[in-house]
């Protein structure tokens, strides 16, 4: 008996832990890359730096892991290696680990508040950092840092290089030497005719400064520069990495360039790659890393000749779009497009033929899935993102943030060149922006036969397809930036970047502020579904409105990333994108009160208690639709009322009530809103 009763509590917590487990957002596998600042080799172990933190790679392993425990500053620009210590520069000062990541502790001590460490170098004992407000210098294993910067004329150090006692510190001002571990520097720029420098590498007596014009080599300790750049069709370097002969230049825009006689001539190696933005370099063994802005990173083991995709596990991607086309759901991302047909459990990339990976908009129209890209236009793929083509005809902006499809007819919004239409499924397009003042457009909306543009200054409206644009911003801030349109009914709902969310009711003529309980107004994206409304906010999170934005309501729990800038419903889940990170989802039976319908006849909203589960104390909201007479309880397992948390006459709107239930019993419980003649019930589970 007492074994079956151990079986029957372990089957018990099991069930329980698992249902717990989507009582809250959760991370979907992927979309996988993102934009990668700094790699650093290890003995066998690849340390990458990204805005979502530090990840872990092994040669062992054939995934990253997220490696940020502690790290409280995910902005990672730079790393370092000494002994078993790895060293994290961020926007927030540098962190140490001495467990390969697993565990991180601040190591700032000496070091100014807010301070960005974008750049190491090692020598011995001597920890050097490189910031855009000097040289720091740290003696103990980063336990305190000394400003190390006299004579210093450019403090912006994007780079560091130590040749034997000599201190290498590349600025935007050139290139300055130390001898005495920072104490004094002096100016190396003889032959340098390009001062930006933003990376130095060593190789034997041979010194290399990448630029944002080209590569120089100095043979003598920096005193004299030339300029090796034959071959080099991209001249903007951002990393340098060497390997016995083998010379590697990251550039912006064109890719990796490869050269074997010390930079006197360079061979393009691309082969493989389809992001050329690099933006750092590792060689661990005969393995070559780099690390591309958007699209994570890639590997060769043949000096470039071919280049692989490495991004499993690494979730540092920023997904601006989510669509849903035939039942299948595609985030639009900074590194492509991907595809999960099983509820993100899996993603794919389906890029080809997308020549320009950054994606900011994706729209649906039949058949036809378009992505609209910065700086390389619009592109159509009528299977799935199996394929895409180009479709730019009369686009004289290809920087695009919004498509939006209103029956045959296809609208995109650029940033810089207004609005333009097309009614041959983006064959060709043609520029429609008379009287439209602000041709930066940051979303396009469809109501009816009138069409929203939402700007960097506030709303147009046009009203009859292809005439003349007028502002449409009555009781919107002036100048505020409108990043999201979401239709319910006659309902216009816009999401502002710094004012949260507007109401209007009369197609756009006048707005009125709905921001109660919006306790982050930094609206990026809006999503409607039923009579439900959702506010994706930069740095707050996710909001619920129910009575069309009067009151608002968080519902972050399990979310670890509230950077959010896109939302989607697919199938049973609402889909969240975030900057820099996976996707999230959560079912939306745990929101809503049901689905679909989402909403009791009369209009109460009973939300799930949150936490849930909880170990003491924990919070139910409910919204009623009309002033009533209202009681909430809490009743046990056996029906028997142990708590009645509110009853009273109260009036319409979202309300919120604490349980403490410190005194009470482990075990499930069951709370019931009675208003009127109307009971909603949900259940709810304490643990210890």
């Amino acid at each position: 008996m007492q074994t079956f009763r151990y079986f029957l509590s372990s089957c018990m917590f099991l069930i329980l832990h698992i249902g717990s487990l989507y009582a809250q957002w959760i991370p979907t596998n992927g979309p996988y890359g993102g934009t990668v600042n700094c790699i650093v080799a290890n003995d066998t172990e690849i340390f990458a730096g990204t805005f979502a933190g530090v990840f872990l790679f092994s040669d062992n392993g054939q995934n990253w892991t997220k490696v940020s425990s502690g790290l409280t500053d995910t902005n990672v620009y730079s790393l370092a290696t000494s002994e078993t210590n790895l060293f994290a520069g961020t926007s927030g000062g540098i962190f140490l680990s001495t467990d390969n990541g697993a565990s991180w502790t601040e190591a700032n001590f000496g070091i100014p508040e807010y301070t960005s460490v974008i750049s190491f170098a090692v020598s011995g004992t001597n920890i050097f950092a490189g910031s855009w407000s000097g040289v720091f210098l740290s003696t103990d294993n980063g336990e305190s840092w000394t400003n190390v910067t006299s004579n210093l004329t450019n403090t912006a150090v994007r780079a560091l290089a130590v040749s034997g006692s000599n201190l290498f510190a590349g600025t935007y001002g050139g290139v300055f030497l130390s001898t005495d571990n920072g104490a004094n520097w002096t100016e190396v720029n003889s032959g340098l005719t390009n001062y930006a420098v933003s990376s130095l590498v060593v190789s034997d007596t041979n010194l290399f400064a990448g630029t944002s014009g080209g590569v120089f080599l100095s043979t003598d300790n920096g005193e004299n520069w030339t300029e090796v750049s034959s071959g080099l069709t991209h001249t903007d370097i951002r990393s340098l990495a060497v390997s016995d002969t083998n010379l590697f230049a990251g550039t912006f825009g064109g890719g990796v360039f490869h050269s074997s006689d010390n930079g006197a001539s360079w061979t393009e190696v691309n082969s493989g790659l389809t992001n050329f933005d690099v933006y750092t370099m590792a060689i661990s063994d005969s393995k070559l890393f780099i690390g591309t802005l958007g699209s994570g990173i890639y590997v060769t083991t043949d000096n470039g000749t071919n280049w692989t995709e490495a991004n499993t596990g690494l979730t540092a991607i920023i997904t601006p779009a989510l669509a849903v086309s035939e039942g299948n759901l595609f985030a639009g991302t900074f590194g492509g497009v991907f595809l999960t047909t099983d509820d993100g459990e899996n993603w794919t990339k389906v890029c080809s033929g997308l020549t320009n990976v950054d994606v900011y908009t994706l729209a649906v129209s039949g058949s036809n899935l378009y992505a609209g890209t910065f700086d390389g236009g619009i592109y159509r793929s009528s299977d799935n993102g199996e394929s895409w083509t180009a479709i730019n005809n009369g686009l004289t902006n290809i920087n695009i943030y919004s498509i939006v499809v209103s029956g045959t007819k296809l609208y995109a919004g650029t940033f810089g060149g207004g609005v333009f239409l097309s009614t041959d499924q983006g064959d060709t397009w043609t520029e429609i922006n008379s009287g439209l003042t602000n041709t930066i457009i940051s979303t396009l909306g469809v109501s009816g036969s009138n069409l929203f543009a939402g700007t960097y200054g506030g709303v147009f409206l046009l009203t009859d397809n292809g005439g003349s644009w007028t502002p449409a911003n009555t009781g919107i801030p002036g100048g505020s930036s409108v990043n999201e349109f979401a239709f319910s009914g006659t309902k216009i709902f816009a999401g502002t970047g710094s004012s949260g969310v507007y109401l209007s009711t009369d197609n756009g003529e006048s707005w009125t502020e709905v921001n109660s309980g919006l306790t982050n107004t930094s609206v990026r994206t809006l999503i409607v579904t039923e009579d439900y409304l959702f506010a994706g906010t930069y740095g707050g999170g996710i909001f619920l409105s129910a009575n069309n934005g009067e009151s608002w309501t968080e519902i972050n729990t399990g979310l670890t990333n509230q950077q959010i800038v896109s939302l989607e419903v697919s199938g049973p889940y609402i889909f969240a994108g975030a900057d820099s990170g996976t996707a999230w989802k959560r079912l939306l039976s745990e929101i809503v009160t049901s689905v679909p319908s989402n909403k009791t006849p009369n209009g109460i909203i009973l939300l799930q208690n949150s936490p849930n589960p909880f170990t003491s104390t924990t919070t139910i909201k409910f919204n009623i639709a009309a002033p009533n007479f209202v009681r909430l309880s809490v009743f046990d397992m056996l029906g028997h009322e142990v708590a009645t948390l509110i009853n009273e006459y109260m009036e319409l709107g979202m309300n919120e009530v604490a349980w403490n239930a410190s005194s009470f019993p482990i075990g499930t419980y069951f709370y019931k809103l009675f208003v009127g003649d109307n009971v909603e019930t949900k259940k709810m589970i304490m643990m210890k």
